[in-house]
């Protein structure tokens, strides 16, 4: 039997020779945020300007910067055509003026999407340093890299040493890949956002909705971050959630987050992917306490729902005075995608004593325009319906939906909206029947 190590020299490749086995017309799907392969997406940009590559079709989610820096410029368009599942900054401006096309799914959704649904050639992951037994882990990133290795025909790793090797289901055996790219690099960061005077009253409000003993999902951003800085001081909280977040190394670290109180997976705190500082990457790594798993397990509403007192924290961008949540789209265009945001608010709401929170800035456009509104913008994306709404909170209060009619919904959003806004809304919610 060959032993891991002559494995893995006999499959030790660089970038170029790795993606030259790429053949024309493939499906690509690469490693999302921080498990973006750069050195792979490099060599797959470069040999599309070479006009060796032709009708490669490339995809994943949550696309970062190395994604801008290669695949998605314009002189390598011809070749590498972009498939987007969930929108970034990255990608807006191609969805937008039409030079790219996108996938809407649920995010528990996508694996099966991957390993039943389509035809997947090439799979490009970044993985840690490899072990004595010839394992490596796809560490930031479990979420559908499991199921692209699993489908595609060709298997790339890029070996990175700074990514952290975590505990949970995110191996890759040596033998699982045909191909490694050894390529040592920062990871990708996200820079906390500065909070504003909304996210204050807002993270003080949903902290209070949060009881001791619960399990937090959180979200990115201003809000998610004030709610957890507004969690220091309380106790045996546990964590579930598909995005790990650099507050949440702060309640872990503080003893807050200790997941003894959890009941699915007590005493762990499980995610689908991690993005934020170099700290939190290190803390990461080879910690017992932390989990990563495919986001077909953690976002599995059963799996959300087996744990008690389960509390999820999302925003959107735009609700209706029925409820409707718009978390993706501006009208037509797309801003994002759907994620986990449907996938947690049927999880939390089906958990014992469980609450899904969607919170939102009342105003946008530096208070120009009301994100309360009396019909959803036409075309815009209905991300989470009504009828899985459960609680709405802006920086003006907090409002349960469930259990209520049209008539209690629109006098409670109008409520929730910016002051100057609720005479208009009043007289748009009588117009339409509401009141």
């Amino acid at each position: 039997m060959v032993g891991w190590e002559d494995a893995y020299r006999a499959k030790l490749r660089g970038a170029d020779e790795a993606v030259a086995a790429i053949p024309d017309g493939s499906l690509v799907v690469f490693g999302m945020a921080v498990g973006e392969p750069p050195a792979l997406l490099e060599a797959l940009a470069n040999r599309a300007r070479a006009g060796d590559l032709k009708d490669v079709r490339v995809t994943t989610l949550l696309p970062m910067g190395g994604s801008a820096r290669t695949i998605f410029q314009p002189d390598v368009r011809h070749a590498l055509h972009w498939e987007s599942m969930f929108a970034s900054g990255a990608d807006r401006e191609l969805l937008k003026h039409g030079d790219a096309v996108f996938n809407p799914a649920y995010f528990h959704q996508i694996p099966r999407l991957i390993t039943e649904f389509m035809d997947v050639d090439v799979a490009l992951v970044k993985v840690s340093r490899i072990d004595k037994h010839g394992f490596m882990s796809l560490g930031t990133d479990v979420d559908i890299n499991k199921a692209a290795i699993e489908k595609a025909r060709y298997v790339v790793a890029e070996l990175n040493p700074q990514m952290p090797r975590v505990h949970g289901t995110g191996w890759v055996h040596i033998s699982e890949v045909d191909a490694v790219v050894e390529h040592d690099a920062p990871l990708n960061e996200l820079a906390t956002q500065p909070e504003r005077e909304e996210d204050t009253r807002m993270g003080a409000l949903i902290a209070e909705m949060i009881p001791d003993g619960a399990c937090i999902q959180l979200g990115i951003g201003g809000v998610p971050n004030a709610v957890a800085r507004n969690l220091m001081h309380h106790r045996d909280l546990g964590i579930h959630t598909e995005m790990f977040v650099e507050s949440m190394v702060d309640l872990v670290e503080s003893g807050v987050a200790n997941g003894s109180k959890k009941t699915f997976h007590p005493g762990k705190a499980i995610y689908a992917f991690a993005a934020g500082s170099r700290r939190m990457y290190d803390f990461l790594d080879d910690n017992p306490y932390i989990e990563a798993h495919p986001v077909s397990y953690t976002n599995f509403p059963p799996n959300i729902a087996r744990n008690d007192h389960m509390i999820s924290v999302n925003s959107t961008i735009e609700v209706d005075l029925t409820g409707q949540c718009c978390s993706e789209s501006m009208g037509a265009v797309q801003f994002s995608g759907t994620g986990g945001q449907h996938d947690y608010a049927r999880g939390a709401f089906d958990s014992r004593g469980g609450k899904s929170i969607i919170a939102f800035y009342s105003t946008a456009r530096q208070g120009a325009v009301s994100r309360v509104v009396p019909t959803l913008t036409p075309g815009a994306v209905v991300t989470t319906p009504r009828t899985e709404v459960h609680w709405v909170v802006s920086e003006h209060g907090a409002a349960c939906l469930k259990g209520k009619s049209t008539r209690d919904r629109a006098q409670a959003l109008i409520g929730l909206a910016h002051p100057k806004f609720r005479e208009s809304l009043t007289h748009e919610a009588k117009k339409l029947g509401y009141l």
